[in-house]
């Protein structure tokens, strides 16, 4: 990372900002053309799960390549400035994450990664069956390193939700 001081070496703060995130943007690469598509997800402090339909150009992606790069972004705004266009910029926490996609295929895999993603946008669990699994496909991100970012006008509150 360029900018060290706004940098959040924190796992905790990491974990926030990806707990608030509402979209994560998953990037893929196969035969030097990159592929980047926001997903639904979730996260359990270790891994971020993600499903699919059962065919599609992220599974050919996957398929070439499971390595892939995460991006989740909190409370962005433009910062306007007056006089000078130059000063113009954004506020806000970001996360990137770099790791390994599995996929789960155990039915009991497939139901907690599918919990995983409802709970990030519910707040709750939810009964799974196997018939609601039966037209996707459930992936799981080993995250291998996060590294958090945030404006320096966030940097002293620590945490915006």
């Amino acid at each position: 990372m360029w900018r060290t001081d706004n940098a959040l070496s924190e796992r905790s703060l990491n974990s926030q900002i990806i707990d608030h995130a509402q979209v994560c943007r998953l990037g893929l690469a196969m035969d030097n053309t990159p592929y980047v598509l926001p997903v639904s997800f979730g996260y359990d402090g270790k891994a971020i799960y993600f499903h699919t339909a059962k065919e599609g150009r992220k599974i050919v992606f996957l398929a070439d390549n499971n390595r892939v790069c995460c991006e989740f972004e909190n409370g962005v705004q433009v910062v306007r400035h007056d006089s000078s266009p130059c000063k113009w910029t954004f506020s806000f926490q970001s996360v990137i994450g770099y790791g390994t996609v599995l996929e789960l295929t155990e039915p009991t895999e497939k139901f907690d990664g599918l919990n995983h993603i409802m709970k990030h946008y519910s707040g709750r669990d939810w009964p799974i069956s196997a018939r609601d699994t039966d037209d996707i496909r459930v992936w799981k991100i080993a995250i291998e390193s996060l590294t958090g970012k945030q404006s320096k006008d966030k940097l002293d509150s620590r945490w915006m939700a």
